[in-house]
């Protein structure tokens, strides 16, 4: 069985979809029929049919897909082993990044990264923090940049995930320019208008834990929206405050779309961590070299 055929298997497997799961392995949807197809005549055996919520795994199908990843995980190692003896540093690396992460701290970072190894290629993926963490899990990307939570167990992703937090990103308290003062007390603040992401958002998270730690209950939102920028614009707008890591709306206050406020009690802060998978014998020489650097090299913004 061809990693290839392996690859494009676990592809349809996880988004039961052909049409996703071309994107996933960049074919053409024609090729990804012909690989399963080509997949199944080797091994003589159905491995998927077709249902009303999309593929789903025959049983010849489930029990090749932990194979299919131990499979590959080895192939992989392999590789690893091969360059690392034989001294070589190119190859490819795919990262995975919150948006905000991406624009204000990634972009100018990897060109700097890029133009010192010319003989690694770098693929980035935006996209949200559940996402990362599945894409990590299924070997769709390499490294993850976000925003860890603290809450989260670790127990049971520590044995397959490694990290790293880089940096403290400060949350600040955004309001519009004529805002004026706001309460010194959080729970009078709490009882003030806010904006914030939607739950299940890494941000909502950080912002609901803000007052939650201090004993307080959430503020009642003004508004639940998809993104930072959203975020800010309706600061901007008057519709209510924010409560958003600053690198987020760097840019806004530099223009003075909106202004920084004071916080009540402690300095809040958001662990930015890049988080990859373990490897039980050799890392690829491409991403020890970025892990590297994101480590030495990535520092925070004032």
């Amino acid at each position: 069985m061809h990693p290839r055929l392996l690859k494009t298997f676990l592809a349809v497997a996880r988004s039961r979809n052909i049409t996703r799961a071309a994107e996933v392995v960049h074919l053409a949807q024609s090729s990804v029929s012909d690989q399963i197809q080509a997949l199944e005549t080797d091994l003589g055996a159905v491995l998927f049919t077709r249902a009303k919520s999309g593929l789903e795994l025959t049983p010849a199908g489930i029990a090749l897909r932990p194979i299919a990843e131990d499979l590959l995980r080895l192939d992989g190692e392999a590789r690893a082993a091969v360059q690392a003896a034989a001294g070589q540093t190119s190859g490819q690396v795919t990262i995975g990044a919150l948006e905000t992460i991406a624009s204000a701290r990634l972009a100018t970072w990897l060109a700097g990264f890029q133009a010192g190894h010319p003989d690694i290629t770098v693929r980035m993926k935006v996209a949200g923090s559940g996402a990362l963490l599945r894409q990590l899990e299924d070997g769709e990307i390499d490294v993850a940049f976000c925003f860890d939570r603290r809450d989260v167990r670790k127990d049971a992703a520590g044995e397959r995930f490694a990290r790293r937090t880089i940096a403290a990103e400060p949350l600040v308290l955004v309001a519009a320019p004529g805002q004026g003062s706001v309460p010194s007390d959080l729970a009078a603040l709490a009882a003030l208008r806010f904006v914030a992401t939607e739950p299940g958002c890494i941000y909502r998270h950080m912002f609901d834990a803000a007052f939650a730690e201090a004993g307080v209950a959430a503020p009642k939102l003004a508004a639940e929206v998809g993104s930072i920028g959203t975020i800010a614009r309706l600061v901007t707008a008057g519709a209510g405050l924010g409560l958003v890591p600053r690198l987020a709306v760097k840019e806004a206050l530099a223009r003075g779309d909106i202004i920084e406020m004071p916080w009540p009690g402690g300095i809040r802060t958001a662990p930015l961590t890049m988080i990859w998978r373990r490897r039980q014998r050799v890392q690829p020489p491409a991403l020890r070299q970025l892990l590297a650097a994101a480590r030495d090299t990535l520092a925070p913004v004032s």
